[in-house]
């Protein structure tokens, strides 16, 4: 397993927000967060690449917004930021030794972090970030790989994955106040706690989640699903709209 990442940008301070109102970022506390999370990750035994810095691409640690990466293929996005757009190449020269490359394309808007992957099924945010035309133009792409693409309203946060990830096997992490749990038929469910409005936001790693230390009510719920968690400090990028899973894209290497 592998888990593409990029150092922090020194110009974070000035990031994309659209739910959060903007508050000082200490660039060199995102960074040393960063490492805690990329060492989780290796502790877990997954090969960690680390890409350069993009000094002036702001939001550019958030990897997974430029590229959802399946078995077969990986799909690079168009993320719905115009000053966003540009990390994407990047990403596509570091996929392209592992995965055959597909594109979204104008129209077409999508980050990435609107994009929740269980199995054969892909959940994707209707957002200010991602549009109708993505959504059209995933399902025609990935229909040959036998997906089925299932559009899903999202209110008050920035993502899909804001307020919805996988926990478990068959669980959903949720907050049932920005997404609705009809969308998600046939799965069980973890809430999170009434006061972590933002605590939705886990990376399953194969069997173990890492998950931001913050949100200790959230994490006591989810051991009763799991007790293979490893906390992470993960605050400062969050005041960037960040989260765990923003943060890595990881898959599979075949033999």
């Amino acid at each position: 397993m592998i888990a593409i990442t990029r150092e922090v940008s020194r110009s974070l301070v000035h990031c994309e927000l659209t739910h959060l109102a903007r508050t000082p970022i200490d660039v060199d506390r995102a960074r040393a967060q960063h490492d805690q999370y990329r060492e989780a990750l290796r502790s877990l035994g997954v090969e960690v690449l680390s890409l350069p810095e993009e000094p002036n691409l702001p939001d550019s640690v958030f990897v997974e917004d430029a590229a959802i990466v399946l078995d077969e293929v990986a799909v690079l996005t168009r993320p719905g930021a115009d000053s966003r757009r540009p990390e994407v190449e990047s990403i596509a020269q570091a996929l392209e030794p592992y995965r055959r490359l597909l594109r979204i394309e104008s129209p077409g808007m999508l980050d990435g972090g609107d994009v929740l992957v269980v199995d054969r099924k892909i959940f994707v945010g209707q957002t200010l970030r991602t549009n109708a035309s993505a959504l059209e133009q995933m399902t025609k792409l990935l229909q040959p790989f036998g997906y089925e693409v299932i559009s899903v309203p999202v209110t008050e946060c920035l993502h899909l994955k804001s307020g919805v990830t996988r926990v478990a096997e068959n669980t959903l992490l949720i907050n049932p106040a920005w997404v609705d749990k009809k969308y998600f038929n046939g799965f069980d469910f973890v809430e999170v706690d009434p006061s972590e409005p933002f605590a939705a936001n886990a990376l399953l790693v194969g069997g173990t989640l890492i998950y931001p230390s913050a949100f200790a009510g959230t994490r006591a719920r989810l051991e009763t699903v799991t007790p293979r968690i490893v906390t992470v400090e993960a605050d400062e990028l969050a005041k960037a709209e960040g989260g765990v899973t923003c943060c890595s894209l990881v898959f599979n290497v075949p033999l």
